[in-house]
């Protein structure tokens, strides 16, 4: 390990680990999966899965060891219904799955695209096979969103990205029902300049919740002459007030590097939606969406990333 660039996350060796010439019915590309871990221990990908016509819905792939052998519904998981939810006219896109022990239920946070934008939309499952569908809780444009796993306080606590003007920030909003939401508060501020995440950040996967706080992988978007590069950050939050922010690293800690994340539909994109934590509570695998294009996998451990943050992060003023 370089002592001074320490890698974080390491790819795995079989990755790609999942492509569009893997699924059971034609389609363009598969990537952005919501990732969780089910009572067997089964890993379930939700993967973003986008057809011939540029619209995307949600497949699930199933495996015993969470690498290869995936069983993939023969069909659409989850399916954009427009007639009944018209804000998925033109598809649904990049789940975060996060499991709610309090309703014993699969909070499922996706992107529905409409006429006006993208938005945040949410719906719970106890199998993956039947959804209650909540429809849209986040106006356009707004995404990058997932539900925190227990209340803070009284209520419930959705991340998201809602974007106005030039800039886009990540913020939190409460919620004593899951339909309405308020009390937003700002929690992560894009940088300025030519910082790797100047004006645009948003929420990577779902927030994990450790002894010293909510940590939060997080992406940054550089904009350059050759087109934009999205790589990966962390900061660390409040357990408590999640929207106070304890340390922020200054540093990008993971990025596009391998051909499969460097060239495809939209070129050097990492773009993780979802891990699972083995038994140890400290492994964590992380499935990204590689340019747009494919699913990859890569392991790190939430106790380096802590220690990294530690002694790499900022404490913001």
């Amino acid at each position: 390990m370089n002592n001074q660039h320490p890698e974080l996350f390491h790819r795995h060796k079989l990755n790609p680990i999942l492509t569009a010439a893997d699924w059971p019915y034609p389609v363009n590309s598969v990537f952005n999966p919501g990732a969780t871990l089910l009572a067997d221990g089964t890993t379930l990908l939700l993967c973003r899965v986008e057809d011939r016509r540029g619209h995307s819905h949600l497949c699930a792939a199933r495996s015993a060891n969470g690498v290869d052998e995936w069983k993939i519904d023969a069909q659409p998981t989850l399916y954009p219904d427009p007639e009944h939810f018209p804000e998925e006219l033109w598809g649904v896109e990049d789940p975060r799955i996060t499991y709610v022990a309090e309703l014993k239920k699969f909070a499922i946070v996706y992107t529905a695209f409409s006429r006006e934008g993208p938005g945040v939309a949410l719906a719970l499952t106890e199998d993956f096979r039947t959804f209650e569908r909540f429809g849209e809780i986040m106006s356009p444009e707004d995404k990058d969103a997932a539900l925190m796993p227990c209340r803070i306080g009284d209520y419930w606590a959705l991340i998201h990205r809602p974007v106005s003007g030039p800039k886009a920030n990540i913020w939190i909003s409460y919620s004593s029902d899951l339909r309405h939401w308020g009390s937003h508060k700002l929690m992560l501020e894009s940088r300025r300049g030519s910082w790797w995440d100047a004006n645009k950040i948003g929420l990577s996967p779902p927030p994990i919740e450790t002894a010293q706080g909510w940590l939060v992988i997080y992406h940054g978007v550089k904009m350059t002459g050759a087109g934009c590069i999205y790589r990966l950050g962390l900061a660390l939050f409040d357990l408590h007030t999640p929207e106070k922010c304890l340390k922020r690293g200054d540093e990008w800690v993971f990025g596009p590097e391998e051909p499969y994340e460097r060239q495809g539909d939209v070129d050097k994109v990492v773009f993780p939606c979802g891990y699972t934590v083995a038994p140890d509570k400290d492994t964590l695998r992380i499935y990204y969406g590689a340019a747009d294009s494919s699913i990859a996998l890569a392991t790190g451990s939430i106790c380096a990333m802590l220690e990294w943050l530690e002694q790499k992060g900022v404490t913001p003023s």
